[in-house]
């Protein structure tokens, strides 16, 4: 067993830094390196790409990354974890392999992990009288299951065990939990078992902490975000892990960005709901029983993380078709900017309403007013520019269109001193929502396959 391992974040979200990973590898020792790139909304985009080419239906980043990374991570015997997989984990290895014998590694192991997509079974789980409810509302998945696009389970670190223990060099996952990824390695190089909940806690905290990428680092920093060093070139956080369940969040030498008590207590509270009860497909994480330290420059150790048996239940991640929304922006421009700006939100309500044109929501802000803050906004008495934002939201697509319309003519027939109009009419979009449910895990089993 080793004394301690460290593990690299990479990714926070598919759309960060290209970079990142790369620097993680450059910069310093590492023994594994976890990207996150699924998030709820990512499914249901990839799904549909899934759905045009068999092919596709992964995060296409990582191909192109792992040309760069990859004679380093076979010459440092690296481990990389990723959800890159997203609903076609057997497409993405392919194109990994492919990648890996043109470049000449023709022994690297990859293991993917899938079974977490349940489309195909909806209707049988309904039929045998799993309503698959909202977490939140408490309606029956029937009330929308003529529009779904995805359903995925958020399988747990477990299986992505497994094939770290049948020799993966990189593992591919579908919709496995972000804090999953970070645990994995934990597990599989200390032999924690499924019982030990108090480390498998605190595997949860650091999988918790690392998965957002820079966000610890410093970066979306809300309490002294001017103070944070070289944003520029801020480095990704890695956790230096113990076999007791102790561990280390720390960066690379030489990087930008900070890590301290502030930014991981930051970090801890996002998307925190009880925070008693951090639930997980391996355990509850009691966030109230951390402990923080500042050890040193850029090291926060945390110890203490209390941990209780898990819930018989996989949260399930289900995306459908909402309707569709359309928005438009004109900017006008001094004197008067903002009362132009009004006006013309005025002109157009009215032009819908003469229309007859129905809608599910239509919402106004001003850009440079009350975008963000609402009615709690500071008064500007006498703004240089504003920008019209406006937005409406319905089922009925030729109705979203014909407001689309509505916005561009006012170039002509609203108020003087407008501009921003040159990218031309606004194209309405799918709305993809979001369904969150619970399943019994005994419905449900993860497939491992190491090649």
């Amino acid at each position: 067993m080793k004394n301690f391992i460290r593990i690299a974040a990479g990714q926070g979200f598919w759309g960060d830094r290209f970079d990142a990973p790369i620097k993680q590898i450059h910069g310093g020792s590492i023994d594994y390196l976890v990207m996150d790139y699924l998030a709820e909304v990512t499914m249901s985009i990839l799904q549909k790409q899934k759905m045009r080419d068999p092919q596709q239906g992964y995060a296409r980043d990582i191909i192109p990354l792992m040309e760069e990374i990859l004679p380093e991570l076979v010459n440092k015997d690296i481990k990389v974890i990723t959800n890159a997989g997203g609903v076609n984990p057997i497409a993405c290895r392919q194109a990994l392999f492919e990648l890996a014998l043109r470049m000449g590694f023709n022994n690297l192991k990859i293991g993917i992990v899938y079974g977490d997509d349940i489309m195909p079974d909806i209707d049988q789980l309904l039929s045998a009288g799993i309503e698959l409810r909202h977490m939140d509302s408490n309606e029956p998945l029937e009330k929308v299951r003529s529009k779904l696009y995805s359903a995925n389970v958020y399988f747990g670190a477990q299986p992505v065990v497994e094939t770290l223990r049948q020799g993966a060099q990189i593992v591919i996952t579908g919709r496995v939990t972000d804090t999953g990824l970070t645990l994995a390695p934990m597990i599989y190089e200390f032999n924690w078992s499924e019982h030990d909940y108090h480390k498998l806690a605190s595997g949860i905290v650091a999988g918790h902490l690392i998965e957002c990428g820079a966000q610890v680092s410093g970066g979306n920093f809300l309490a002294d975000w001017q103070n944070i060093p070289d944003m520029a070139h801020i480095g990704f956080p890695i956790i230096e892990a113990y076999p007791s369940g102790e561990f280390t969040i720390t960066k690379h030498e030489g990087t930008g960005g900070l890590i301290d008590l502030r930014t991981v207590k930051e970090q801890l509270v996002y998307e925190l709901g009880n925070p008693r009860e951090y639930i997980t497909p391996e355990v509850i994480a009691d966030f109230t029983s951390i402990q923080l330290e500042q050890e040193a420059k850029n090291r926060v150790r945390v110890t203490g993380v209390k941990g209780k048996k898990p819930t018989p239940y996989y949260k399930v991640s289900i995306s459908y078709s909402d309707g569709w929304i359309s928005v438009g922006k004109l900017t006008y421009a001094w004197p008067h900017a903002l009362e132009k700006a009004k006006k013309a939100d005025q002109i157009i309500r009215q032009r819908l309403k003469d229309l007859k044109l129905k809608f599910d929501e239509i919402h106004t802000e001003f850009i440079g007013i009350n975008a963000c803050h609402g009615p709690l906004s500071h008064p500007i008495p006498d703004p240089n520019e504003v920008v019209l934002h406006i937005g409406v939201r319905g089922s009925n697509l030729s109705q979203v269109e014909q407001f689309s319309r509505e916005i561009t003519s006012l170039v002509l027939c609203g108020p003087p001193t407008v501009t921003g109009f040159g990218s031309g009419r606004s194209r309405p979009k799918e709305v993809v929502a979001f369904w969150p449910a619970l399943l019994p895990k005994k419905l449900v089993r993860p497939v491992v396959d190491v090649q």
